[in-house]
This record gives C-alpha cells, structure tokens and sequence, in this order.
C-alpha cells in the first residue's frame, strides 16, 4: 500500500457505513488503476492507495464475510 497526497480532482464518495455525525467517516476514490482511501478525521494530510483489483478482491470478501 502506497501513501501518496492527492489532488483536489478527485471525486471523494463517504462509505455508506459512516454514521454522518461526524468524525467516523472513511472516503474512496478512483484514478486510473489506482483506490484513495482517507479518513476524515485526518483529511487529506494522510491517503492510503491501493491497486483496483487489490481494493475489489478487499471489498468481495468483505461482502462474503
């Protein structure tokens, strides 16, 4: 998993399990081949980013689980 900053082009989506009362959310984007994933507590400061196969086969078992 790559650490990297972002620009402001991308479009952030909130997880539907965040509970919208603040501070609990955890926000993905896409670019190319590549998943952003941040925590709003922390902003844009620190973005995790992983592969897009990586990040489905993550999000498929998740869902089996």
């Amino acid at each position: 998993m790559d650490h990297e900053g972002t620009g402001p082009s991308l479009a952030w989506v909130r997880s539907s399990y965040s509970n919208g009362a603040g501070g609990e959310c955890v926000e993905c984007a896409a670019e190319g081949d590549r998943i952003f994933i941040r925590d709003t507590k922390v902003g844009a400061t620190l973005v995790a980013s992983v592969g897009a196969v990586a990040w489905h086969a993550f999000t498929g078992a998740m869902r089996r689980s």
